[in-house]
């Protein structure tokens, strides 16, 4: 793609049988995820508590995916959540709800646990994604989980993370956690004012 170098990403989903997008968005996360048979690749210590979290944990296998890029150590993604949820990244209420990702501590624990130079931004455009990965190595951008159906106008943005790896003048490429085919989850490439329907303006940078 004119003006953005090829990378070589690793690419993780959030589950840990990529293909279960749709299950997921047909039966619910805690009901599919139940019958996912790699479940215990995440590091969750039963399939219940797999299923649990693993629909909160796009910003932990957008991490994933960071770390194994930086040292090509692969960490399981609930490992990293449980470890983030320690820092307040994460607040498990009384009924078993998940809360999180919380960006402000996701700081300090990148930071502790893999000395990465982590910030949180707000208020920026999609222009604005350019001068970061300019200047920084990785971001990671909230979208509207609809990204993976870029016809379609999402009733709201944000919701959800993405690993940006790349931009140029006119388009962002990405890894998905959520995507619903190859063509949706890894090295996904969107012009601007497309990703921009979803982009919420909020992020988190990952430094060089």
């Amino acid at each position: 793609m004119d003006g953005m170098a090829e990378r070589r990403i690793p690419y993780f989903s959030q589950w840990e049988t990529p293909d279960m997008t749709m299950a997921v968005l047909a039966e619910g996360a805690r009901t599919a995820l139940l019958k996912d048979p790699l479940w215990a690749h995440s590091g969750a210590r039963d399939v219940e508590d797999y299923a649990r979290w693993a629909g909160n944990i796009c910003g932990m296998a957008s991490l994933k995916m960071v770390l194994a890029a930086r040292t090509g150590e692969i960490l399981p993604t609930v490992d990293l959540a449980l470890a983030c949820k320690e820092y307040g990244g994460y607040v498990e209420e009384p009924e078993g709800k998940i809360k999180g990702l919380i960006y402000a501590p996701f700081v300090p624990f990148v930071k502790d646990r893999f000395g990465l130079n982590a910030r949180v931004v707000t208020g920026i455009s999609v222009t604005d994604i350019d001068d970061i990965l300019t200047q920084s190595e990785f971001f990671i951008a909230s979208v509207h989980h609809s990204i993976r159906w870029p016809d379609t106008e999402p009733p709201s943005k944000g919701g959800h993370l993405v690993l940006v790896t790349a931009v140029s003048s006119n388009m962002v490429r990405f890894h998905n956690p959520s995507g619903h085919e190859p063509a949706t989850r890894e090295n996904v490439e969107l012009p601007l004012e497309i990703f921009d329907r979803f982009f919420a303006g909020r992020g988190i940078v990952i430094d060089l």
